[in-house]
């Protein structure tokens, strides 16, 4: 959830750049701007929902779709990855069709797309219109902030940005709830369905309260790196995805993508530092403090979601944990997102570098509590267990922000923002599929092991207490072991997971000492 959120700190960054020089908010009257506020809010509020909507719901899906594991997880993932892709567009949207047509248009296609989502009858559709939702969503938090930005008065900015960011961060708390709940009285499909009417009632606010405006000129766009960059993304997500699956590089399949992502990537940077206006700028990368800030924002991005994509399905098939539940423990993690970006205001004050130590300390503290778990947990260390997850984040993106930002001055500022969310969303996809591949992995390697075991000569098993309602002599009794013996390999799978989690935390913090420090004077 942070993730939406922290796309409004920077990500209107990208559309700003064609922004007047003069903020025309100045002449609204105060009930124009709270209608904008309203409105754009709402729409914002719905984009960020869905983020962390389908988290949840995970399990329910697998069973309605006959999927694995690893495939319902491109539920996920891809959806993540077309919001980065599309991200960096942005800004070429608005300069090419006006802001407030990107934008109303932008939550209708969205919404459009999010009643498919609903509606569809196979992975295959499910994934598909998951991909339209996040690349026709994406300008929708971006374009949100520089929207209310450009309508009030500067006096007005910071409370209207707290308010905004506020909002955002309440989406991700309420969604997950209302469609744990919903998916609990219904299906998963209405989670997605509930999201409908607010949309249309959305887009029809939009454009009765959003102000004309006029496109500022054809701008090209950078096809060659553009198109590159999205086939190397895609090929390298679909290796990660299917590779466990297909037996990695037995299959021609997972060769022939991988050739593809080489290819393609290799044209992307032949192409970027030789263009005259290349799509993304890699000649940023030589500054010091935000080369380091986009390693920072990669880690970030990393473990944002993976943790609320793996507990879920952890927690119905291998706990029993009800829907409703599991909305309530990401719910958690959302307030304490809330209270992190409360708390990094005043870190703000401070040495930006101790609020980022801090932060991806608690994200090493929250895995490491995560890896001692098993399957008797209860609810209370869940929820408190995300909602420390929640404060590592929300103090986390502020200072890194602050100090990936501070020195590449703002000519370069809308490049700089678009390299910034496209790695963010990048490390959220293929983290969490290389933990999938590894949960996958784990247990097969680990029911093999366990069931080895299980045998005539393995005196242990003789004793009623360890039987306990397991007839080795019936099919029934059979049955039973093995559900438990794959619930006891799922789990050490998960625990490796978590562990790839906490490492990663880990190893953020001594390369956040590596920050120049005058970071800090110049914030």
């Amino acid at each position: 959830m942070s993730s939406s959120t922290s796309s409004t700190a920077t990500a209107g960054s990208v559309p700003a750049a064609a922004a007047p020089p003069a903020s025309p908010g100045e002449s609204y009257s105060l009930s124009r701007r709270v209608l904008i506020l309203v409105t754009v809010v709402l729409g914002s509020t719905l984009y960020a929902t869905t983020l962390l909507i389908a988290s949840t719901l995970l399990p329910q899906m697998q069973g309605t779709m006959s999927a694995t594991q690893d495939e319902i997880a491109w539920a996920m993932t891809f959806n993540i990855l077309a919001t980065a892709v599309a991200t960096p567009m942005t800004g070429w949207l608005a300069a090419r069709f006006g802001r407030r047509e990107t934008m109303t248009w932008s939550v209708f296609l969205f919404t459009i797309t999010t009643f498919m989502c609903g509606a569809a009858d196979s992975l295959e559709a499910l994934v598909f219109w998951r991909i339209l939702q996040g690349a026709l969503g994406a300008p929708v938090i971006p374009l949100s902030q520089t929207i209310l930005l450009d309508s009030f008065p500067k006096r007005q900015q910071g409370l209207v940005t707290s308010i905004f960011g506020m909002a955002v961060v309440i989406g991700p708390v309420i969604g997950p709830t209302l469609g744990g709940l919903l998916s609990e009285l219904y299906s998963w499909r209405w989670a997605f369905y509930m999201i409908v009417p607010v949309g249309f009632v959305s887009f029809a606010g939009l454009r009765l309260t959003l102000p004309h405006d006029k496109p500022t000129g054809r701008t090209a766009l950078d096809w060659t790196g553009f198109l590159s960059l999205s086939v190397t993304i895609a090929c390298i997500q679909l290796v990660l995805s299917r590779g466990q699956r297909l037996d990695w590089y037995d299959s021609g399949e997972i060769i022939a993508e991988t050739f593809i992502a080489v290819l393609a990537f290799w044209v992307f940077l032949a192409h970027s530092l030789t263009a005259r206006r290349p799509f993304l700028n890699l000649r940023l990368l030589l500054d010091r403090n935000y080369a380091l800030g986009l390693v920072l924002v990669l880690i970030y991005g990393m473990l944002n979601f993976t943790p609320m994509v793996l507990l879920p399905p952890l927690l119905q098939q291998h706990a029993g944990f009800p829907d409703l539940l599991i909305g309530e423990i990401v719910a958690a993690r959302g307030g304490g997102a809330t209270l992190g970006f409360f708390l990094a205001i005043f870190v703000g004050r401070m040495d930006p570098r101790i609020g980022l130590i801090g932060g991806f300390s608690l994200q090493a503290i929250s895995g490491f509590w995560l890896m001692g778990l098993d399957l008797n947990v209860g609810t209370g260390t869940l929820m408190a267990n995300s909602f420390v997850q929640g404060i590592a984040i929300g103090v986390i993106w502020v200072p890194l922000t602050l100090v990936t930002f501070s020195t590449i001055g703002a000519a370069n500022l809308a490049e700089g923002t678009a390299v910034y969310h496209l790695l963010r969303n990048i490390g959220s996809s293929f983290f969490i599929s290389i933990c999938v591949a590894e949960i996958v992995r784990a247990t097969g390697a680990n029911y093999g092991r366990m069931v080895e075991l299980v045998n005539p000569y393995n005196k242990a098993l003789a004793l009623p207490w360890v039987t306990g309602g397991w007839d080795f002599d019936t099919v029934q009794g059979l049955a039973r072991l093995s559900k438990e013996i794959n619930r006891q390999a799922a789990m050490l799978g998960y625990i490796n997971a978590f562990g790839f989690y906490t490492l990663c935390s880990a190893l953020a913090v001594p390369l956040v000492l590596l920050i120049g420090r005058r970071v800090v004077r110049t914030a």
